[in-house]
């Protein structure tokens, strides 16, 4: 019988390294910030647990996410005294290839602890005793073949505990056609409760694709804010036709620090953007960013439409850019430079008032705007 989830780790793509990219900038963010708070609270570890960790290396060679992430914390003289590592992987002979290589390391052994291979099955046993027993920061990397063990039971567990955050791969396509076979309801009621899968079921039929897939994620983050998990962002991946979503990479944490970052790193590795703001996805077919060069009637674009937002949201207030970001933000795909560009487009149009003045590099894009500067806006805006 074919070993799908071998298979599944054996070629390299450039989804691939998006995906291990997202993972291993956020893991160093993360470790960077735990680490320090970690040492003001005299504690002296924090943890990284991947559960479909796979063999390690692709067929041409390259280090996979794992490696990846031990690698980093090698290089760093704090993370390296704190991690503790813990992977697994359900195929023995993955556990196996995975212990040699992580084994065949550069300067492991400046590691403090050893990182573990476990060899079992993901679970609600498991899941079970992570909520028992995890009692240290913990970053959690669930990456399954298809959706078999990705549980509500588990990311549970996995954003239960203070510093805990949860980074997973969620097969869109899988999901998407299980929700429609009553043979796989205990399957799809383990990820959205049962409540949650009625609703589905009787919300997405005769839906478009598109319509589809916004009911199936807000279900999957109204599921997370249950258990904790407000701060939820979702990166997409297309297929190789570039029109059909294929899979989700999904960040869930109790805290905004963590979802801010995220968001900024997943923007960041997006194939295209809109006047500079970001899709959040990897899309095949984009080769260029979105249109940058202004033309006479140039249509309104994503900046455009957040200035305005901005203007009759916040009609009559004063409040610093900093402020604005940080209580717009959440739920919506604008980084910080967005609301920047945003209100240096509103004060060159006259919509609003800044203190101090933005003066005119600050208008040409070469100068960040400072999230201390203060925007007035008008009660009624003047048309």
């Amino acid at each position: 019988m074919i070993n799908r989830n071998r298979d599944f780790f054996e070629e390299r793509s450039v989804r691939s390294e998006v995906k291990t990219e997202i993972v291993r900038k956020y893991f160093w963010a993360w470790a960077k910030i735990m680490v320090g708070q970690m040492k003001k609270k005299g504690g002296d570890k924090i943890g990284y647990v991947d559960l479909f960790a796979g063999r390690g290396r692709y067929n041409d060679g390259s280090p996979s996410t794992p490696l990846r992430i031990l690698e980093g914390a090698i290089r760093d003289k704090d993370i390296s005294q704190m991690l503790i590592a813990v992977f697994n992987d359900r195929d023995h002979d993955n556990a196996v290839s995975l212990k040699a290589e992580i084994g065949l390391l550069p300067n492991i052994k400046l590691l403090k602890y050893e990182p573990k291979v476990r060899n079992r099955e993901i679970d609600d046993q498991l899941a079970r005793i992570l909520q028992r027993t995890a009692t240290i920061p913990i970053l959690y990397f669930l990456d399954p073949w298809g959706y078999k063990g990705l549980s509500l039971a588990l990311l549970n567990a996995a954003i239960k505990s203070w510093g805990c955050d949860c980074i997973f791969f969620f097969n869109y396509n899988r999901i998407n056609a299980a929700l429609s076979n009553p043979v796989f309801t205990e399957n799809m009621n383990s990820l959205f409760g049962a409540e949650g899968v009625h609703r589905l079921r009787r919300e997405l039929h005769g839906k478009e694709p598109w319509q589809r897939q916004e009911l199936i994620i807000t279900e999957l983050k109204r599921a997370l804010a249950r258990l904790g998990g407000r701060y939820s962002i979702e990166y997409c991946f297309k297929n190789d036709g570039g029109h059909k979503t294929s899979h989700f990479l999904i960040f869930t944490s109790k805290n905004v620090l963590g979802y801010n970052i995220m968001k900024q790193i997943m923007a960041g590795e997006s194939s295209s953007n809109d006047h500079g703001v970001a899709s959040f996805q990897f899309n095949p077919l984009d080769t260029t960013d979105g249109p940058e060069q202004g033309t006479l009637f140039e249509p309104p674009n994503a900046v455009d439409d957040l200035a305005s937002t901005l203007v009759k949201e916040y009609a009559g207030r004063k409040i610093t850019v900093g402020e604005i970001y940080r209580k717009h933000n959440v739920g919506r795909r604008f980084i910080l430079r967005n609301y920047q560009d945003a209100i240096k487009k509103l004060d060159a149009d006259g919509r609003v008032r800044t203190n101090p003045p933005i003066d005119k590099r600050i208008r040409a894009h070469k100068v960040t705007l400072s999230e201390t500067v203060e925007v007035t806006f008008p009660l009624v805006e003047v048309a």
